[in-house]
């Protein structure tokens, strides 16, 4: 992976391919490899002739670890992403989030409205506006010495995907705890970038695709048949509805 510097904040990313340039934000305790790599969507968005920047989030991969939760406030993840535009001489482009990375697409649309031309928050919904919840749950499986001593099913689930990451859990703890400030409704609003929300059938973390979309101006929704949260990432479906969006709203 190539580095920069945000703000003195070491972060780890890929650019391949050639063509119109879409940025790719992975989501919680993953990183550009489980997300993006490992789901055939670098393959799939190159294919179509597309350029393809994924970025590792502060305190995930092989971007720098942070311990303090002020560093994983939404409005720096989302000045990381424009910074990496910036090393990239890139002045505009199609920028897709999955969950958190959602959360943070959506900032970088309301506080940099210029560098977005078209949006897709997959993974996340209504949620989005009013939170989530359990994070001291996940921060305590995180934190736990081994995962036998975690019984929740959250809990469990991200001890779980964060040993399967080799992800740095105590940089985990403090993300989860700095990154989880809603966005309201009337911030979503002054979103001007055409978007797409996309979220599993039989997702339980994401909140309504429906309720979200309607607070954003034009938003189209996406639900992805019979997947959950996991299962949506890299669906097939999903990959379609995006390429379909992008051909009609996407840099050409």
């Amino acid at each position: 992976m190539d580095h920069f510097s945000s703000n003195g904040v070491d972060i780890a990313y890929v650019d391949i391919g050639s063509g119109p340039p879409i940025l790719l934000i992975h989501g919680f305790g993953s990183n550009h490899a489980v997300n993006w790599q490992a789901t055939n969507w670098i393959t799939t968005l190159t294919e179509a002739g597309r350029r393809v920047v994924a970025m590792d989030v502060r305190g995930h991969g092989e971007s720098q670890k942070l311990y303090d939760p002020e560093m994983f406030r939404p409005a720096l993840m989302a000045e990381d992403a424009a910074n990496l535009l910036d090393h990239l001489a890139i002045s505009r482009a199609d920028v897709m989030g999955y969950s958190m990375g959602g959360r943070i697409a959506a900032r970088l649309a309301i506080h940099h409205p210029d560098r977005v031309n078209a949006l897709v928050i997959g993974g996340m919904g209504y949620n989005l506006v009013i939170g989530i919840g359990g994070e001291e749950e996940i921060v305590a499986a995180l934190n736990a010495p081994s995962l036998d001593e975690v019984t929740g099913d959250a809990g469990r689930a991200y001890r779980k995907f964060a040993e399967q990451t080799r992800s740095d859990r105590g940089s985990l703890s403090a993300c989860i705890l700095g990154q989880r400030e809603p966005i309201p409704a009337e911030d979503l609003a002054t979103i001007r970038a055409p978007t797409l929300v996309a979220v599993g059938e039989k997702d339980k973390v994401a909140g309504s695709a429906k309720e979200l979309a309607a607070l954003i101006p034009g938003a189209e929704v996406l639900i992805i048949p019979n997947r959950d949260h996991m299962l949506a990432t890299g669906d097939r479906t999903f990959k379609a509805g995006v390429l379909e969006f992008l051909a009609k709203h996407g840099l050409s």
